[in-house]
């Protein structure tokens, strides 16, 4: 597929993407060096994230410096602490006076069902990942955050397709609206032309499958994590209505979506350039989310013994 646009298109923001590829895991830094205002929406029954309370537009704290993805379950927390490393030793965080400490709001993915459990992003590859970010196109497909991706794991990990990440933006007139996810639903990606599965449960999908079962899942986490990025000039309560009208998009294209077996967390950073109405910006955060979601699935490659729509 030609690349067309991404997140890294909104000035001031990077991607970095750090992966063990043999067992199958990985994290994604996207970094703002300068800061940005910051949102967040969690939804579905099974999160797991670090500093998302600090988000709330009722708190102190008004931007954040970097937002990491990673896979490794709740182990894969660990990264963010890298990256605070990372951006301490650039002198990046919010000025205490006796220090800068760097603000980085994290989500996690379930990827322990694919490669090797015991392997997990840690410190290490949360400094890796950010010493890589830049401001070009990042990889998609098996690449960072959706290194052990999956989709479609209703019935376990034998009937499932591999995901991957995916990014996408818009540019209207001067307003730029990017976003990248990490798509590991234990649903399946829908297309949005015919309504018929692009990638999932195999045969036939999650939602005939439970129709004619009514069976609990066999995965117990999965999630879809990603963030929104914008110029526009939004509070931290606008940042946070942009991430709530982003995960639309996601449940345009996923179903299902933000069940119990799902964490699905959308953050939103917004550098403060432009004028905008919030609703217009969220309206096309949507629109990106799915197209950055289609790209994750159409981009992932076969790995760990499950087939991929990248060949």
């Amino acid at each position: 597929m030609k690349r067309a646009s991404a997140i890294t298109d909104v000035r001031g923001i990077e991607v970095g993407h750090a992966q063990d590829e043999e067992a199958l895991t990985g994290c994604t830094v996207i970094l703002c060096r300068k800061g940005a205002v910051a949102g967040v929406d969690v939804r579905g029954g099974a999160p797991g994230t670090r500093e998302t309370d600090l988000l709330d537009p009722v708190h102190l704290v008004e931007k954040v410096h970097a937002v990491v993805l990673a896979g490794g379950s709740a182990f894969g927390l660990e990264a963010a602490s890298g990256v605070m490393r990372y951006l301490e030793e650039q002198k990046i965080g919010l000025d205490t006076g006796a220090a800068k400490v760097p603000i980085v709001p994290a989500a996690i993915l379930y990827d322990l069902g694919i490669g090797r459990a015991h392997v997990r992003p840690d410190s290490a590859m949360g400094y890796r990942a950010a010493a890589s970010a830049a401001s070009g196109a990042p990889a998609e497909g098996n690449a960072g955050a959706g290194m052990g991706a999956s989709v479609g794991k209703m019935r376990g990990m034998r009937y499932a397709m591999k995901s991957g990440v995916g990014t996408w933006s818009i540019n209207l007139n001067g307003l730029i609206i990017g976003t990248l996810v990490a798509v590991n639903a234990v649903g399946d990606v829908i297309d949005p032309d015919n309504g018929k599965v692009l990638a999932g449960l195999r045969p036939g999908g999650t939602l005939a499958w439970m129709k004619k079962n009514q069976a609990p899942p066999v995965i117990k986490s999965n999630t879809v994590i990603g963030v929104v990025a914008t110029n526009a000039r939004l509070t931290k309560a606008q940042a946070t209505k942009v991430a709530q009208m982003a995960q639309d998009g996601l449940a345009r294209v996923i179903r299902p979506a933000h069940t119990m077996f799902d964490g699905d967390t959308i953050f939103t950073l917004t550098t403060g350039e432009k004028k905008a109405d919030v609703s217009m910006v969220g309206a096309f955060a949507a629109e990106v989310m799915v197209s950055a979601i289609l790209r994750a699935v159409k981009l992932a490659a076969p790995a760990g013994g499950l087939d991929g729509l990248s060949r």
